[in-house]
């Protein structure tokens, strides 16, 4: 093996750089150092850090071009500016927040590996979702999270289907609302529902009011694990079924069953193995939820078990739209 080959293996293997970054989001170096920037030992005293280990971390950072020098300390480059703000990029990077401390589970990938199990709740004592119903910062953080990986991608998710030929639509799972919200103002016929947990449902009930669909759409708060809201024309999971282990994807799709019309829709929308989904979040899926990012053919093989059979499969913005009927 050549030099060049082992070097970019422990360039790939490091941890160095991954934690760094990490670190410097959660102590909000790149925000607090825009401008002018600051001395390390000015910044070491604000945070209540050690000035040696913090321009020891600094300097790592400078080498790769988050920050740079000046006369009298550091300050963020405009590559380093993507580290700044509330963007999607902080809220997985900040260990505070339900994404960051998750993805240290991976230190836990050898259990999960070799178990199929989890290594979140090996590692903090609890599954990630009793970690949320613990810390409300971290279900809000999440909450965040969610909204801001769905962002750019809803506009063409609401344009890209054929949602108008429903006329009522139960959002399972649907998180603060923006999905349903925009499906709906897209659609001025269709109604909907959306089920999740509070406080979160109750965050969607001002989403509906801020898309101005208020009169159209309800928030209902309650776990998909219970039963849903019965007769809908579709049933949407996005984003839902990848986060969880075939036992309990069964018992989501076994709710969505029990409250289908027998002429329902069941939708499931996520990043597909094999098509959209990246082996590394395949991975995360599997470390922090014990899931994975399933095939059309594994979904198709957890849905014949509902009475569900698979009728298309819609590519849309880095995610796919399965429908499935009963029959």
């Amino acid at each position: 093996m050549g030099g060049d080959d082992v070097t970019t293996i422990l360039r790939m293997a490091g941890l160095a750089t991954p934690m760094a970054l990490r670190v410097a989001v959660t102590l909000g170096l790149p925000d607090r150092l825009r401008g002018a920037g600051a001395g390390v030992a000015e910044l070491a005293g604000e945070l209540g850090v050690a000035p040696v280990p913090l321009g020891q971390l600094l300097g790592h950072l400078t080498s790769l071009g988050f920050f740079e020098r000046t006369a009298t300390g550091y300050r963020t480059t405009e590559f380093g500016a993507h580290l700044c703000g509330d963007s999607l990029v902080t809220v997985l990077l900040d260990l505070g927040t339900a994404g960051g401390r998750a993805e240290l589970a991976f230190v836990e990938l050898l259990h999960s590996v070799t178990t199929g199990e989890p290594g979140y709740g090996r590692r903090y004592g609890r599954d990630f979702w009793a970690d949320l119903a613990e810390h409300p910062h971290l279900r809000e953080s999440f909450d965040r999270q969610m909204a801001h990986r769905l962002r750019e991608q809803i506009p063409r998710l609401a344009a890209g289907y054929g949602w108008g030929r429903f006329a009522t639509i139960a959002d399972v799972g649907g998180g603060r609302g923006a999905l349903l919200a925009a499906i709906l103002a897209a659609h001025p016929g269709l109604r909907g529902k959306l089920v999740d947990l509070d406080p979160t449902a109750s965050e969607a009930a001002a989403t509906f009011a801020a898309y101005g669909v208020g009169d159209r759409a309800e928030a209902i708060a309650a776990s998909f694990f219970d039963p849903l809201p019965a007769g809908a024309d579709a049933y949407l999971l996005c984003d839902i079924l990848h986060d969880w282990d075939d036992e309990h994807a069964h018992r989501i799709l076994a709710r969505c069953a029990e409250a289908a019309r027998p002429d329902g829709r069941v939708l499931i929308v996520e990043p597909v193995g094999g098509r959209q989904a990246g082996t590394d979040m395949d991975l995360a899926m599997l470390v922090i939820f014990g899931g994975r990012e399933r095939r059309v053919g594994e979904f198709e093989a957890l849905a014949s078990a509902h009475g569900m059979v698979l009728d298309a499969v819609t590519d849309l913005s880095g995610r796919s739209v399965l429908e499935f009927r009963f029959g």
